[in-house]
């Protein structure tokens, strides 16, 4: 049982920056705040990195299509056919990672490659239409399980929800990934 203001919803009981002295300097209630926030992010990105393996376990969405396999098959699905080093880029994946996983798709016959019509001494990589019919199966089996997360919420908060997640995800891939996986700037960032 959670504890009152420990809950996964909960943010600091007493309100951000309450134990700053008024007469301290300005700024350090506002790195304080800034602290606890982050600390904040900090324990609700653990508390949904738990509840998305939770969501993994317990449901067959993945029985298919695993999250890399499915990744792959929707970069395909949003790009159009691609070569391993732009695939890769896509993803955030080393070429050679993202390779061994289109022979894994292809065996399965999600999967083709073409000569690439540019350069043929490369290969164009895209989904059958097997691959892309069950990667639309796994999506909308995902957004229904999300539907249903959420369908007590406004859509001004699934919206919002869908913005700061994308924004976070914008922050890890250009620190982290090579390409933009996945990832659109969200409208109205940097306003």
């Amino acid at each position: 049982m959670a504890k009152p203001g420990v809950g996964v919803g909960a943010g600091p009981s007493s309100g951000a920056g309450a134990d700053v002295d008024p007469g301290a300097n300005p700024g350090a209630g506002a790195g304080r705040r800034r602290t606890d926030a982050l600390s904040g992010v900090e324990r609700q990105t653990a508390v949904l990195i738990r509840h998305v393996e939770l969501l993994y376990r317990r449901t067959d969405i993945h029985d298919n299509l695993d999250r890399a396999e499915y990744l792959l098959l929707r970069a395909l699905d949003e790009a159009g056919p691609l070569n391993i080093n732009a695939l890769a880029a896509q993803l955030g994946l080393d070429p050679s990672t993202a390779g061994r996983q289109v022979s894994v798709l292809q065996g399965a016959g999600l999967v083709e490659r073409r000569p690439d019509p540019a350069d043929r001494r490369r290969s164009v990589v895209t989904p059958t239409a097997d691959g892309a019919s069950l990667m639309r199966h796994v999506q909308a089996r995902r957004t229904e399980n999300i539907a249903d997360l959420l369908a007590a919420w406004t859509d001004e908060d699934v919206r919002a929800l869908g913005t700061i997640l994308a924004k976070y995800n914008c922050a890890v891939s250009a620190k982290y990934l090579t390409g933009p996986a996945l990832i659109e700037e969200p409208s109205g960032a940097g306003r």
